[in-house]
């Protein structure tokens, strides 16, 4: 049955992951500026001393960067396990910067096992369309762009992957090798543009991202890519607006996205009642990236049923019960998925 609906679909096939990564970029997100000059940080240590009742400390890092000469810093959280050896670590970019977070369940989390360095997406650029603030400031001028360049979505993955970059000084406590990053909604579609072109990260993970993330364009009966663009221009390239309501003009769908993942892992995550992302085509986007995986997406022949989870593949995808919503529960799968793949 999924493979007739991907059929009907009429997808582009997969190419290459150097060609499907710049073609992303440049038809849809923006080409994501590059590593800055220079890259320095400031840790307060233990800042909030018996943190998780003693079972995690937590840091207060700034990450100072340098770019196009000019500066500009943000700050992030990392919290590890007190408990000895080297940890799998989530980098979660995050609507907001409290730790713990409704979306964002640190002391289970923690004791899983896993470390958790997260950051709050507006102190890198302001969700919305003006382009002189925060890291836009410094890298546009006068808030200008051209048709590639990079909209906020790419902003936010670029700063994703300066904490990558803070977590590869702490080999001591992190398992280097299980880095997974990780979003809910627009923030989820960052993190599989962070894995994408960040192939440090041993795993993306999309949480209910839906259009223009884990969900394919076309054919989906949930968000389009003109209501999106219409609504949220900013997340995106200008290339990207030439495609409302013309979805099969596309030389992609979301499938080459995940895709350009492989041959790490990837795992998507669906709510039942959260029809404006779309279960059905987030579970198909999966299913048509799994070719470019070693085992990809092992599931039945039919759409998921509520409750089903789908974790043996390179490809995973879940679907829960309930709404628009970073639950324990899309925690609970991810980390175990995380831990199948170790």
């Amino acid at each position: 049955m999924l493979e007739k609906l991907l059929e009907e679909r009429k997808l582009p096939p997969l190419e290459s992951r150097e060609i499907m990564l710049e073609t992303i970029q440049r038809e849809e997100f923006g080409f994501i500026p590059p590593a800055p000059e220079e890259l320095t940080f400031d840790v307060t240590e233990n800042v909030r001393g018996r943190f998780c009742g003693g079972h995690a400390r937590r840091d207060r890092v700034i990450a100072n960067c340098v770019i196009n000469g000019k500066n500009f810093s943000f700050p992030f959280d990392a919290v590890y396990p007190t408990a000895p050896g080297k940890h799998p670590f989530f980098i979660h970019i995050n609507f907001r910067p409290a730790v713990p977070d409704e979306y964002m369940p640190t002391e289970e989390i923690i004791d899983n096992g896993f470390a958790a360095l997260s950051f709050c997406y507006g102190d890198v650029s302001s969700d919305d369309g003006d382009f002189t603030n925060g890291l836009a400031g410094v890298i546009f001028e006068d808030g200008r762009r051209e048709k590639d360049s990079p909209g906020k979505i790419a902003l936010w993955a670029w700063a994703a992957m300066r904490v990558m970059d803070f977590a590869q000084t702490k080999g001591d406590v992190l398992d280097l090798g299980r880095g997974a990053v990780c979003g809910h909604s627009r923030l989820g579609k960052t993190a599989l543009l962070t894995a994408a072109y960040d192939e440090r990260f041993a795993c993306g993970y999309s949480n209910e991202s839906g259009c223009s993330g884990a969900a394919l364009a076309r054919g989906t009966t949930g968000e389009t890519v003109k209501q999106i663009v219409d609504r949220f221009p900013y997340w995106f390239c200008e290339n990207y607006y030439k495609y409302s309501d013309n979805e099969s003009a596309m030389p992609f769908d979301q499938h080459w996205l995940i895709a350009c993942i492989a041959p790490r892992l990837a795992m998507a995550g669906s709510a039942s009642l959260d029809d404006w992302a779309h279960p059905l085509s987030e579970q198909l986007a999966a299913l048509a990236a799994s070719p470019a995986f070693k085992t990809g997406l092992i599931c039945e022949d039919r759409p998921a049923e509520v409750g089903e989870a789908f974790l043996q593949g390179d490809v995973g995808y879940h679907l829960r019960h309930g709404e628009h919503f970073f639950s324990r529960t899309d925690w609970q799968r991810l980390m175990e998925f995380m831990e199948i793949h170790k």
